[in-house]
């Protein structure tokens, strides 16, 4: 057997291995619960196409964002970083609340104001384009029900469009996926009183973010 012949024998399986050893791509979701609770559909879909993490817990609101961005981004070299913060910031709290994490939207005390949010996404953003290169992606607060203890229906719809209005400054994607999330939650949610979802909801609501980061690592 002469040399072309074991060229062409040995070709294919040169491909394959320079296949097995490109990286694959790297992407870090930031956010409350609720990526949490949809974070295991993510991992399944992605397992053979892209290393995917969430921040270690619950990113909570704007404040504890400011404070761990960059510990969070670390020294890892992203390609897409997906964050998301609001229904902790327009949540009210009051300490003797009997509701789980003291939510109380007659008595209670707003976590961050519309303008405080804003001011801190501003800063979040910031700060990610000084410590990162990787494409970022700002997915909008889910729906809040009518009758939800510590946060007001309206109040999502206004920090999205300020949350809006700040990516839009920075060129930052924005994934909107509150419409979805209200017909989901209509379905699948743990109720008219609680933000949360059902494991099936949270498989429904992984569809759209898995469609969308699905797209950004083609482009």
């Amino acid at each position: 057997m002469d040399n072309r012949q074991l060229f062409f024998i040995f070709l294919p399986l040169f491909g394959m291995l320079m296949g097995c050893s490109k990286e694959k791509p790297k992407i870090l979701i930031i956010g409350d619960s609720i990526s949490i609770g949809y974070m295991p559909y993510l991992e399944t879909h992605f397992a053979d196409r892209a290393v995917i993490e969430h921040n270690p817990g619950n990113a909570q609101h704007t404040g504890t964002g400011l404070q761990k961005i960059k510990e969070w981004v670390g020294g890892e070299k992203w390609d897409i970083i997906q964050v998301n913060w609001g229904l902790w910031d327009l949540c009210y709290r009051h300490p003797d609340s009997k509701v789980q994490g003291n939510r109380d939207k007659i008595n209670g005390k707003l976590t961050h104001t519309v303008e405080e949010y804003s001011s801190n996404l501003d800063s979040i953003v910031t700060i990610l384009k000084q410590v990162t290169d990787a494409k970022l992606i700002f997915l909008t607060t889910t729906y809040v029900p009518e009758q939800e203890a510590g946060r007001f229906k309206q109040d999502a719809v206004r920090y999205n469009e300020a949350a809006k209005k700040i990516m839009k400054k920075h060129s930052i994607l924005v994934h909107d996926i509150y419409e979805a999330s209200e017909t989901i939650h209509h379905q699948f949610g743990k109720g008219s009183d609680d933000v949360h979802y059902t494991d099936k909801g949270y498989e429904q609501l992984s569809k759209p973010v898995i469609n969308f980061l699905n797209q950004q690592m083609l482009n």
